[in-house]
């Protein structure tokens, strides 16, 4: 068999500033990786959604690609464990030295530069495939497992998880679910019959707390499936990614996007997927949920990067939108958390950042408000990085992908220099600021807050409409559809309660540089807070 190799492009992995190369990685070490395969141009989502089984046969892999593929790479010896065709994927295994054969990746292990992230498996510069491949294999995922994102941990959050007090940001008591449901004029109901799906990748999910929780809210438990991938949340592993993140730290992130959605959704079934932060571990957790049967009305996902920062590759962003897309095809929403870091998206330089993969066109990308006496105002506090206790509504406009057709008519510009006609961030907004949600974690009641609670917590509320609806409205990619007229207004105007003060400029990008509120639309809280009854009886 030829074994010729070519550069396989878009996989190329930059050298990590925060990391050093400490040994060459074993011959036998096992390894498990995701080949990505190519398919048929997708187009945008339409207003019905596709069953799998049309999904599969319209757009996924052609089955003699997978075999050819698990063909070639049989000959170096690696293994075919599973095809996927509708999401293009293979997972192939294999020890250390035929990986290296196959993609000539170089692995190594390298150390965290940062006391206490520990050591991880990593690469860097051209990954290779088979010539036989070429053109066949778009990328190949699970070689280098360096963190790829990450969830706010400079902020409040972590701060109060590592013993600051719970209350210092908060003048007023956290929201409980009747407080949700009140202030978000949320349907009755309780979500019976729904399923939703909450991406983690770290933190715990501890039984006890969702009780007590439950039990504080006068909720009954929902019925709760945990899918292990990679990652076994549980405080006894006090790391994942090798040592690259502390399980405990994110406790409190975990077990609020759970708990946001038990109190508002207490009969529904909740299934969390626990992935690593490496790109593999997006990319398989996104196929999980296109498995999943039943299908997920809504995914909440409470994780991001800055989407031009460099830690995904341009073939892992591919492959992640491409299964946003395909779950959009689905009809499930995907919330995502904005940031919590302003116009910075985390970056902190002299430029404007969104984070990814809030920026993708195929999901609800949320923002955040907080209050000021009775009124929501953009989620700004104190300008700069979060670790001083700050935090703002991530938004502006991305570099990385165009503006989807159910935008063109927003007049927003970045504030970058030059016009950047990109997708706009966010699409809606809740409450991220004062006086934030009441969880319980570590037996211990207190308050969470940030985009990442606003994100479950628009999750639970399109599973509470999607009961209310008749069977012929469900199951519905509701992004596109607060963009489009009713009457001659846009939906979101018609569903979400406009926010018309704040900014999200934070201190870095220079001088203050970030994005208003305005009246309508904006960059910061997209159409704005959501009137759940209104939202219902437009769809």
């Amino acid at each position: 068999m030829d074994k010729k190799l070519v550069v396989l492009k878009n996989n190329e992995r930059a050298a990590s500033s925060k990391a050093r190369r400490l040994r060459d990685l074993a011959p036998d070490h096992p390894i498990e990786i995701t080949v990505e395969l190519r398919g048929p141009a997708l187009p945008e989502p339409g207003n019905k959604p596709l069953s799998k089984a049309a999904f599969e046969k319209k757009f996924g892999a052609k089955p003699a690609d997978a075999a050819k593929v698990s063909k070639v790479l049989a000959g170096f010896g690696l293994r075919t464990d599973e095809v996927c065709l509708a999401t293009r994927s293979l997972r192939i295994s294999g020890s250390s030295e035929q990986i290296e054969a196959a993609f000539k990746p170089g692995l190594g292990i390298y150390e965290y530069s940062t006391k206490g992230r520990g050591e991880f498996r990593g690469r860097q510069g051209d990954l290779h495939v088979p010539a036989a491949l070429d053109k066949i294999v778009l990328g190949v995922f699970g070689l280098d497992e360096r963190r790829v994102t990450r969830r706010d941990d400079e902020g409040p959050l972590a701060a109060r998880a590592s013993n600051e007090p719970a209350l210092r940001y908060r003048p007023h008591r956290p929201l409980t679910a009747v407080d949700i449901e009140k202030r978000y004029n949320f349907p009755e109901g309780d979500g019976a019959g729904q399923h939703i799906a909450i991406a983690e990748f770290g933190g715990a999910f501890l039984l006890a707390d969702l009780k007590a929780y439950c039990d504080r809210q006068k909720r009954r438990m929902p019925r709760i499936t945990n899918v292990y991938d990679g990652l076994e949340p549980d405080f006894s592993k006090a790391d994942i990614d090798s040592g690259s993140i502390n399980q405990e730290g994110f406790a409190m992130e975990s077990m609020m996007d759970i708990e946001i959605i038990a109190g508002l959704c207490p009969r529904s079934n909740i299934t969390v997927y626990w992935a690593t932060q490496s790109q593999k571990g997006w990319t398989d957790m996104l196929m999980s949920v296109f498995k999943a049967v039943p299908l997920p009305v809504a995914l909440s996902i409470s994780w991001g990067g800055s989407e031009d920062k460099g830690d995904f590759s341009p073939a892992a962003v591919t492959a992640i939108n491409l299964r946003l897309k395909a779950l959009a095809h689905l009809g499930v929403t995907v919330c995502v958390a904005s940031g919590d870091n302003g116009s910075s998206g985390g970056v902190f330089d002299d430029d404007a950042h969104v984070q990814f993969p809030a920026s993708s066109p195929y999901v609800l990308a949320v923002g955040g408000t907080m209050l000021k006496g009775t009124n929501e105002a953009a989620w700004w506090v104190k300008p700069g990085r979060q670790g001083n206790g700050g935090g703002a509504s991530g938004g502006g406009v991305s570099r990385l992908f165009d503006r989807p057709q159910w935008q063109q008519e927003l007049q927003i510009d970045s504030v970058n220099e030059g016009t950047q006609k990109g997708r706009i961030v966010p699409d809606v907004a809740a409450l991220a600021g004062s006086p934030e949600y009441e969880t319980v974690v570590e037996g211990v009641a207190q308050a969470g807050g940030g985009t990442s609670g606003a994100a479950p917590l628009w999750a639970a509320l399109i599973a509470r409409v999607n009961a209310r609806l008749p069977p012929g409205k469900q199951q519905r990619f509701l992004t596109p559809l607060l963009y489009q007229k009713v009457d001659g207004e846009p939906r979101g105007s018609l569903v979400c309660r406009d926010i018309s003060d704040g900014t999200n400029n934070t201190s870095s990008p220079l001088p203050g540089k970030g994005y208003t509120v305005g009246s309508g639309y904006d960059a910061v809280t997209g159409w704005g807070a959501p009137d759940g009854m209104a939202l219902l009886k437009s769809l």
